[in-house]
């Protein structure tokens, strides 16, 4: 199961330093020059949980495998990539290709590396590529909808049912906002906008690029953002570019040094992670034993069947059901044996809707 998060943003606020430092890779060129990402770069990283660890040590386990994320590097934006401008075009591709949005903000100054505006002013960089994404959102629904309301007209369901989304859709956006703000009554309606695919309908994680110096607390452009984040609804993380690339090239027991020299507790790049995880409504589940504790991404409200299915299809396809106990449970009883002594060990059949956390154990039919 892919899940991609795409890192945007204007050239220059590094997005390439951040996704270098992700992947642990020089995959994409940091170069002080607007677009040294030409094609979109990819990068599966682990999703760092602790859980998984303190699972592992009770079952005994032999190797650990976590679940992971992919994140992409895509060129940066200027203003007019609607109209074609810069890479404009093909910027607009590749991030309709993306989950979910990690939109990397300058929040630093520094004289040695150019900003496209002349400016570090990071409200107005969220707001020059949140007005190209939405300018090209409203183009390709004024599009559509000519044609759609002539096959609603003549009867067809699907144009029926999909037109007053999209207009709905146009209407917000003409109205300045995004589409992801738009209130929807029930999960037919968000099944036909997600059918949209549009560009300003996708999550949105801020993250705030800052000097050294802040990479703890933030500072005063962070907190613009913060405080801009807040009043969208959307998330935000405070990172150092600078320092997660130091990380990245250090060994474990000298980025635990360097890290409480710069007085961090974890690296920014493991909230970054987890804040992506969770931008896209992503959960945890658990399989462990002797050999192997894994762990599985499925969405919020996935029920047990399909969450079986993320293994194999089999499992889905011939599920009976799963045995489950919570992580709380299995780490304060010490394990699977314990919690099936305790009664915490429950068999839940096919409308389960899997929790964050659950140690599952699936019986199946081939």
């Amino acid at each position: 199961m892919g899940f991609q998060c795409g890192i945007v943003g204007l050239p220059n606020v590094g997005k390439s330093t951040l996704f270098n430092a992700l992947t642990k890779t020089a995959a994409a060129q940091a170069a002080n020059y607007p677009f040294c990402t030409i094609e979109p770069n990819t990068g599966d990283v682990a999703v760092p949980d602790p859980r998984q660890n303190a699972i592992a040590q009770i079952a005994g386990s032999k190797e650990i495998i976590p679940t992971r994320l992919t994140f992409v590097d895509i060129a940066g934006l200027v203003r007019g990539a609607s109209k074609g401008e810069g890479l404009g075009n093909q910027f607009l591709a590749n991030i309709r290709e993306v989950d979910a949005i990690a939109h990397v903000l300058r929040c630093f100054e520094d004289s040695d590396i150019t900003h496209v505006d002349g400016k570090v002013d990071p409200i107005a960089d969220a707001e020059t590529v949140e007005t190209e994404l939405m300018v090209a959102d409203m183009e390709s629904l004024e599009k559509r909808i000519s044609p759609l309301k002539k096959k609603a007209q003549s009867g067809d369901k699907d144009a029926k049912a999909q037109l007053p989304i999209m207009e709905a859709a146009l209407e917000i956006l003409q109205e300045g906002k995004p589409v992801r703000m738009l209130e929807l009554a029930d999960e037919e309606e968000r099944r036909q906008l997600h059918l949209l695919n549009l560009l300003t309908s996708k999550p949105v994680l801020y993250v705030c690029n800052v000097e050294e110096d802040a990479a703890g607390e933030g500072n005063a452009l962070s907190e613009k953002v913060a405080k801009m984040a807040a009043e969208q609804g959307n998330a935000h993380v405070v990172i150092s570019a600078a320092i997660e690339a130091e990380i990245a090239q250090l060994d474990a027991e000298e980025a635990k040094e360097y890290m409480a020299d710069m007085g961090l507790e974890e690296p920014g790049l493991d909230r970054l992670i987890r804040a992506g995880y969770n931008l896209l409504e992503l959960i945890t589940y658990f399989t462990a034993g002797p050999k192997e504790t894994r762990a599985w991404t499925i969405t919020k409200g996935t029920k047990a069947p399909q969450a079986a299915g993320v293994i194999h299809t089999d499992f889905e396809r011939g599920f009976i059901r799963a045995q489950t106990i919570a992580y709380q449970d299995y780490v304060e009883l010490g394990g699977e044996v314990a919690a099936k002594d305790a009664g915490k060990a429950r068999d839940e059949g096919k409308e389960y809707v899997v929790q964050d956390g659950d140690v599952m154990l699936f019986k199946f039919n081939t």
